[in-house]
């Protein structure tokens, strides 16, 4: 006769086996690697990584992404004037300024001047240069332009570029631009503007003393400098 008491017996028995076997292999596992119950609160935070290091933005090359059109790029040209060497002459009409060179030549670069009524002549001196100067807009701008900055560190962004020479005790400058495309224009309040790279040439090749003429813009001459082949 079958025995189901005998069955049960061994069934239960087996069952109790097979799980004190997976005891032993789970105690053996925790004891190489134990786990933590709540991991959330016993794992330690991760640090979390520092900001990047924000690096000093560097000047961008005024003919890299601009052009400049042919006749407003720096060249030396036949120049015949009195005036001696070293003398810069502005003229206002073609948008060039000339650095006298003698021999009846001159280096010319093309320039951005003053808009419509903030055009000037005269004759001044170079009284101070600066690279990459700062910025103090003068009270008369201002007055115009209330939402100009008091104040602004020199630098790639500030609109005087890369070198200034400022004129006798007046406000206006011979400067850079982060502006290229504005060379050959009149768009300023009166200052005269070069390419950064083009300033920077010029403020390597004059000195505190020099003297400026600035044509003025009724003067409509035939433009005299001839580039030399």
């Amino acid at each position: 006769m079958f025995n189901s008491s005998k069955l049960n017996s061994r069934l239960a028995a087996a069952a109790f086996g097979a799980l004190a076997i997976g005891a032993v292999a789970f105690s053996n596992s925790a004891a190489a690697a134990p786990l933590p119950m709540f991991p959330f609160l016993l794992t330690p935070p991760t640090e979390t990584a520092p900001p990047p290091v924000q690096s000093m933005p560097q000047a961008q090359d005024d003919e890299g992404s601009f052009q400049l059109p042919a006749r407003l790029r720096r060249q030396v040209v036949a120049y015949p004037t009195r005036e001696a060497p070293g003398t810069i002459i502005i003229d206002t009409p073609h948008t060039y300024l000339y650095l006298v060179l003698g021999n009846g030549q001159a280096m010319r670069y093309g320039i951005g001047i003053g808009r419509d009524g903030f055009t000037w002549s005269g004759t001044q001196t170079i009284t101070k240069k600066a690279e990459w100067p700062d910025w103090t807009p003068p009270p008369e701008m201002i007055a115009r332009q209330p939402y100009l900055p008091r104040h602004m560190a020199g630098g790639p962004g500030n609109p005087l570029g890369a070198r200034a020479m400022y004129l006798g005790g007046t406000i206006y400058r011979i400067h850079g631009t982060n502006m290229p495309e504005t060379i050959g224009t009149r768009v300023s309040s009166g200052c005269l503007r070069l390419t950064n790279e083009d300033v920077t040439d010029l403020y390597s090749r004059v000195s505190v003393g020099t003297k400026v003429i600035v044509l003025p813009m009724t003067d409509r001459r035939a433009d005299l400098g001839a580039t030399i082949r």
